[in-house]
């Protein structure tokens, strides 16, 4: 049985709006900063990134100077999202044109794209102007040519995410190197609306030099026309994953079911017999027919008749993937697909618009990998009016060797959904409450210091909400305290501001303190929901297990509230007692652990605390935030015991 952590509906709208460029939302936010030599732009799942690009690209080509565009895409299949456009048929000035030569996503071997991407760069042909090629290639002809042969082009790198500020990473290096040696403009794309799962993508000075437009998943879901509705949640089983099965597997929604690697625990290691035994639930031991495009055509014994497509086997996978390339988005091709099995393919790019049920089997470690998958179904379309992201993962047993790790499994689906719940939630302003009130949809909160604090913070506050959002979850210490139950003052005042300070280490006092309240509020806010008194005359917020006045929200109440309580409570539930009991033991032995810029930031709270309390934060103190300083000042003095021996 699936347990859904979060459910949210959407705003019913009747059409889709354009401008009369023919530019979508999004793509009209992109457009108003043509002129940034550096924009990120961080966007959903088919909200029109691609495009969004053309739009840049052409008024960069055509009236600001620029000689040449490069897209960089990490799959060839995504290079078809580039195709030529005939963008003057819905109002813009320039259609998008692309040579066949150019298009290094299709055709020829790498040594010869790789001669193709030099020569390009090296033309001084005007109309010989736009490439698409893989990362890949543009690594391996970036080695080939001087930084210089960047000037006065547009680099566009899609799935920017792909990309790393980690030494090993060549495309990270790469465009570091084109930024500080060439005149290059670089638009960069992602979909993950994250950064990387550990590494984060630029270092801040570089990504400082950005431009931003964000496109929440929000204001996306909001314009559609069909879909209302996405739940995300989880189902656990015990022993192997295929006796499962017969519980998660919906064969009246169009589906693609991720079975796990091959080297994870949750694989039998026979991922062609995982494929069968899910062929099997579902014909329900009916015919199955393999056709000439390597599609399988299942007749079951209540009559209906399903398309199955198997991207695990290698032997059809070529021509299965023909096939699924072209399935369009018009409602005519609904028919020609009903479930997708895949292993390491149909997250990334991947399309298939009537998409919306997405069954992932095992632990995922990276969470951009989750968040694409679920832009698989996340997209719009007349089908559907509900989409479904279901994890099914082992059930922790204490009894079993294995229980940390299927802990770990257990708090990336529910981390995923608590992400996924933020950025579903609307974008909020917040205020202090003295303040004037210039929007109607700012919120007034008592206590809280103003965003504009400084330009630092104003900017943190403004632009980076959603990825500090994401490394608060990402964090293992807030993983621990929600998997281990802790309290609201440790979460909000202690490990909160310590994922801040990592992220932005050059934050004085009074600008973390700005930006953990902002972000505290946010958090809460983004798990809340809303209803109105049964006089009709005030606004009422449920924040954890408290309905609260919108009217009385103060600083010191947020911090009081536990933003992960329900997912708490649903951990509680789902795993037994004795297992339970042995997390939380292994959590509390982890918990005081420090980096050197955690050392450094509750250095600074243990002297305002002595100043504030006349003495020195306690260990055995009731108050876990507490403990934490004291925990803290003891390790510095551990670690000055250290350096004094060392110098004897």
């Amino acid at each position: 049985m699936t347990t859904n952590l979060f459910e949210v509906n959407f705003e019913e709208k009747n059409e889709k709006n354009t401008n009369n460029l023919g530019m979508r939302e999004m793509q009209e936010k992109v457009y108003k900063k043509r002129f940034a030599r550096y924009l990120l732009v961080k966007a959903p799942p088919a909200s029109g990134k691609s495009r969004a690009l053309m739009f840049v690209g052409l008024d960069k080509l055509n009236t600001q100077g620029l000689k040449k565009i490069v897209i960089a895409v990490p799959e060839k299949s995504i290079g078809k999202s580039f195709r030529n456009t005939k963008l003057t048929n819905y109002g813009f000035y320039w259609d998008w044109n692309v040579k066949p030569c150019n298009n290094l996503t299709i055709g020829v071997g790498e040594t010869s794209k790789v001669k193709r991407f030099v020569e390009f760069m090296k033309s001084n042909d005007k109309d010989d102007n736009i490439l698409i090629a893989t990362h890949a290639t543009l690594r391996y002809a970036f080695e080939e040519l001087d930084d210089s042969a960047f000037d006065n082009s547009l680099l566009a790198i899609d799935e920017f995410h792909h990309v790393s500020r980690d030494d090993s990473s060549v495309l990270g290096n790469a465009l570091r190197s084109i930024m500080n040696n060439s005149t290059a403009h670089i638009l960069a794309m992602t979909g993950s609306y994250f950064r990387g799962d550990s590494v984060q993508i630029l270092e801040p000075k570089d990504e400082d030099k950005f431009e931003k437009v964000t496109y929440t998943y929000y204001e996306q879901l909001n314009g559609y026309q069909y879909l209302k509705s996405f739940a995300m949640g989880y189902s656990f089983y015990r022993g192997q994953y295929t006796e499962a099965l017969d519980e998660v597997i919906d064969v009246s929604k169009k589906s693609i079911i991720h079975i796990p690697n091959i080297n994870s625990s949750e694989s039998t290691k026979d991922k062609y017999d995982e494929v069968d035994r899910i062929m099997d639930l579902i014909s329900d031991g009916g015919n199955i027919y393999q056709n000439s495009d390597g599609i399988y055509e299942v007749n079951r014994p209540d009559g209906k008749e399903l398309l199955v497509a198997d991207l695990v086997n290698e032997d059809s996978r070529e021509k299965v993937t023909s096939y699924l390339a072209n399935i369009t988005d018009d409602i005519k091709d609904l028919d020609k697909l009903d479930i997708i099995i895949a292993l390491g393919m149909a997250k990334e790019g991947f399309d298939w618009p009537f998409a919306e049920y997405a069954l992932t089997i095992g632990y995922r470690n990276s969470l951009t990998e989750i968040i694409q998958i679920i832009g698989r179904v996340t997209r719009d379309s007349a089908n559907k009016k509900h989409a479904q992201f279901t994890n099914l993962i082992a059930q922790p047993d204490a009894q079993d060797d294995e229980v940390l790790y299927a802990v770990n499994s257990l708090m990336k689906a529910i981390t995923a959904s608590l992400l996924m719940e933020q950025v579903l939630a609307p974008v909020y302003n917040f205020k202090p409450k003295d303040k004037k009130i210039d929007n109607p949809d700012d919120i007034s909160i008592k206590g809280l210091k103003p965003a504009n604090t400084t330009e630092r913070t104003k900017k943190i506050i403004k632009d980076d909400m959603a990825d500090l959002k994401s490394s608060i979850l990402q964090s293992e210490h807030i993983q621990n305290a929600i998997v281990s139950g802790s309290d609201a003052q440790m979460i909000n005042k202690t490990l909160v501001p310590r994922v801040i300070i990592e992220r932005y280490p050059d934050l004085t006092e009074e600008e973390l303190e700005t930006v953990r309240q902002h972000t505290v509020a946010n958090v809460n806010f983004s798990a809340s929901s809303k209803v109105i008194s049964n006089d009709g005359s005030r606004e009422i917020i449920k924040m954890a297990d408290r309905f609260i006045n919108i009217d009385e929200l103060n600083i010191d109440l947020i911090d009081s509230i536990n933003p992960f309580q329900r997912a708490y409570e649903m951990i509680s539930r789902d795993i037994n007692a004795p297992t339970l009991q042995f997390i939380q033991d292994y959590m509390s032995s982890k918990k005081y652990e420090f980096t050197n810029e955690q050392l450094v930031n509750a250095y600074q709270r243990a002297k305002q605390f002595r100043i504030e309390n006349g003495r020195n934060p306690e260990r055995n103190s009731k108050d876990e935030g507490e403990r934490y300083l004291a925990f803290a000042l003891l390790r510095l003095a551990e670690m000055k015991r250290e350096r004094e021996a060392d110098k004897k």
